[in-house]
């Protein structure tokens, strides 16, 4: 079989992990890691690009080089740089990036003096009290890892998947059902419908004839690994992903029941199903029953209906109040990616991006925004080939002229200044008053004591130039846990100043999470929906900060980068 966009995307982040630990080029690193993004999240299989001799360099930010890399994992399965990596560098290794505070100079140094090749060594040496007679470690740091260690033991592997890896997957099942005789409609529903920010596995509904074959056509998707369930009306597989997918066939009297059942959560469920015992009604995956009267199930809104309340969103069914809110009629008319009037976190070549401002600002008008903020980072992230004063001077020069040729689109210019350990600024406030946005950060002193690490950031927002908190908590999913901060103080202190906290739509940051999103609404704090994109293919990731804004129940009023371009300059002016 071809290698899926799935295998490309994984084969492609085993060679950035492995380039990084061994010390490559940053550069080359982020051209593995935006590939693996970009081909994840690609609309159509790369196999059939290729089997239609098509030229992949027509996707977004792939060159001939990892053209052809592609080609041969299609043709081959395997990648011949990968295997000379492994060759090199232990491949277990990859796993130890997941632990908060080991980045690649600490992974690489963990292997060469002290041989460690997986987390089992690692605890082994920690619990030995051999990290902290390391350069760069200390006892903090061994004390930290063995914590993070700790909590990862508890927790398991839970073999969750973000939804720009699930999405890829659900998006090819959906076409493939859809292409079997007799389907009528085909929907996925669970927490992936609820938009979660990691989804266990999926649940497919299938509406169609009840001889449609469509059950077997999916047990013979091309990426099914195993088949653990066949029967006339479920099936059940495993990708070769390891993503687990349910399959079920339903009847069209029952679709909206079904779809309503299977999309969960089940707090959500419980307690509309205690509503309909109250009614005497019997609600459950076939439909609304009177005795033996079926009285709905055909579609979502006649469940809601026969309860007494308004349709609620699949963002909103956590058991969160959505269902007081329905019954009063004051559900939140919730925020669309077609509200967003513009980007306001975008990089470029200048520093670890890989397009120019005029092609970002091409790519932002080609969504139909108004404006794009090129927010490059600061000269602090060396890694990233920060830009220094003189650097950045320069940059202004070329988005005047890259906006002078832009009819329909503005660029706006920004930075992504890091916030230094003292909350002090990375750039001096002559520079920072020469922009039209300022999005400030933390990328380092994660470890910061609570008390700490909250008045850093305040003291951060207390310049009058700070217009936007970045990705607040620091969280990368899955990989490394939020920096510890009294989040209420900031957001109020943010409230205060005029100040603003970001929805970074980046898939494995998501942060702010759905709950303090909500928070921040309750707190009357407005936020950004940005992508921090490094590619101009990566705007379209917005939809996924939207999906978080509207678990957290945001409107467009509670979104700042709803507003016009005027409207937004006038509220950037603290």
């Amino acid at each position: 079989m071809a290698a899926s966009n799935s295998d490309i995307a994984r084969i492609f982040d085993e060679v950035a992990d492995l380039l990084e630990i061994e010390g490559a080029n940053p550069f080359r690193v982020r051209a593995y890691r935006n590939a693996a993004q970009t081909v994840a999240s690609l609309g159509e299989a790369v196999a059939g690009m290729v089997a239609a001799g098509r030229d992949l360099t027509e996707i977004p930010g792939v060159g001939q080089d990892l053209a052809g890399k592609m080609v041969a994992i299609v043709e081959t399965g395997k990648l011949p740089l990968l295997a000379e990596l492994a060759g090199r560098t232990p491949r277990t290794l990859e796993g130890l990036l997941a632990v908060p505070g080991l980045g690649p100079k600490r992974v690489a140094a963990l292997h060469k003096a002290l041989g460690i090749t997986d987390l089992e060594g690692l605890r082994q040496a920690a619990a030995a009290g051999k990290l902290q007679t390391l350069p760069g470690f200390g006892a903090k740091a061994e004390a930290n890892i063995l914590a993070a260690l700790d909590r990862k033991s508890k927790s398991g592997d839970t073999g969750r998947f973000t939804l720009a890896q699930a999405e890829p997957q659900a998006e090819a099942l959906c076409a493939h059902l859809a292409r079997s005789a007799g389907v009528e409609r085909v929907v996925v529903a669970g927490s992936y419908r609820r938009r979660r920010e990691t989804v266990g596995d999926l649940d497919l509904l299938v509406t169609g004839a009840a001889d449609s074959p469509v059950l077997q056509d999916f047990t013979r998707f091309p990426d099914v690994r195993q088949v653990t369930a066949k029967g006339p009306t479920r099936a059940a597989v495993i990708l070769r992903t390891g993503l687990q997918v349910d399959a079920r066939l339903v009847p069209r009297e029952s679709c909206g029941a079904a779809l309503h059942y299977f999309t969960g959560s089940k707090a959500h469920n419980l307690a509309v199903r205690n509503l309909g015992i109250a009614k005497g009604f019997k609600v459950n995956e076939y439909g609304v029953f009177r005795g033996e009267d079926r009285i709905a199930g055909r579609t979502e809104e006649e469940i809601y209906a026969c309860m007494g309340l308004g349709y609620v969103e699949p963002e909103l069914r956590e058991n969160r109040g959505e269902i007081e809110a329905a019954r009063a009629g004051t559900l939140p008319a919730l925020v669309r990616v077609a509200d967003i009037r513009g980007d306001l976190h975008a990089h470029t070549n200048y520093t670890d991006g890989r397009d120019s401002p005029r092609e970002m600002g091409l790519a932002a008008r080609a969504r139909g925004y108004e404006y794009l903020a090129i927010t490059d980072h600061s000269r602090r992230l060396a890694v990233a080939r920060g830009l220094t004063e003189e650097r950045l001077l320069a940059q202004l020069d070329d988005i005047d002229a890259a906006n002078d040729g832009l009819d329909g689109v503005t660029l706006l210019k920004g930075i992504e200044c890091d916030i230094l350990e003292d909350g002090s600024l990375d750039l001096p406030d002559a520079v920072l008053a020469r922009l039209d946005i300022r999005v400030c950060s933390i990328h380092s002193h994660f470890g910061l004591s609570r008390d700490r690490q909250t008045e850093r950031l305040l003291r951060a927002m207390d310049n009058p130039l700070v217009n936007i908190l970045a990705h607040p908590t620091g969280r990368l999913i899955g990989k490394r846990e939020p920096y510890d901060v009294d989040l209420d103080r900031v957001m109020e202190g943010a409230r205060e100043r005029g100040c603003f906290l970001e929805i970074n739509a980046q898939p494995d940051r998501l942060d702010l999470d759905d709950v303090r999103a909500r928070r921040a609404k309750e707190l009357g704090l407005r936020l950004a929906i940005s992508t921090d994109a490094h590619a101009a293919g990566q705007l379209g990731l917005l939809r996924f900060g939207v999906d978080q804004a509207r678990r957290g129940w945001l409107e467009a009023s509670d979104v700042v980068n709803t507003l016009g371009l005027a409207a937004l300059r006038r509220l950037l002016r603290r």
